[in-house]
């Protein structure tokens, strides 16, 4: 049986492989996304891992979580709030049982990134989102933004309800 901090440490290489592969499309026509204008950040997917996270429910995804170099040192500090140019990006994957592996161990015990999903940014600027705590959102499926407005709105939703101690921000460094 593998240990949790191996099996962490397996997925988080496997998305961050498959990740490298599968969102081979990172520009997006210089179209950002309504309300904030963030694009897909040149280079993102080479960024470093902050985390991997699983979202359950109706989204059911495994997600990988890339900082740029300015996001990173925030991240490794533990200090808040990020510096403005911290970009974070969120690659997710629909989250589906290995039928390969659980045919080896006869068993539902190992799960897999299936088919992509989106690509989420966050980009720190104090001043320019200022209404939104400092941080602007984008949400890019096949590397185009998506245009809904309504579905951005979602996002500052949920991250305005963290407390201010957090900058808004859900993922915390896996070490």
């Amino acid at each position: 049986m593998m240990s949790p901090l191996l099996k962490a440490s397996a997925v988080s290489t496997a998305i961050f492989l498959l990740g490298t592969i599968v969102f081979a499309r990172e520009g997006n026509n210089g179209k950002g996304s309504p309300i904030f204008g963030v694009q897909l950040p040149s280079g993102y997917r080479r960024w470093q891992v902050v985390s991997v996270a699983h979202e359950a429910g109706s989204l059911n995804d495994i997600r990988v979580i890339l900082g740029n170099d300015v996001a990173m040192r925030t991240f490794r500090s533990g200090t808040r709030p990020f510096p403005d140019g911290a970009v974070i990006a969120r690659l997710a994957w629909r989250y589906e049982p290995s039928s390969q592996n659980n045919a080896v161990f006869g068993q539902a015990q190992s799960f897999i990134a299936g088919d992509p999903t989106n690509v989420q940014i966050e980009v720190k600027d104090s001043r320019r989102y200022a209404a939104t705590g400092g941080w602007g959102y984008g949400q890019f499926e096949n590397g185009i933004a998506n245009p809904s407005a309504a579905l951005l709105n979602t996002c500052q939703g949920c991250h305005s309800k963290l407390p201010w101690t957090e900058d808004r921000i859900f993922t915390h460094y896996a070490r």
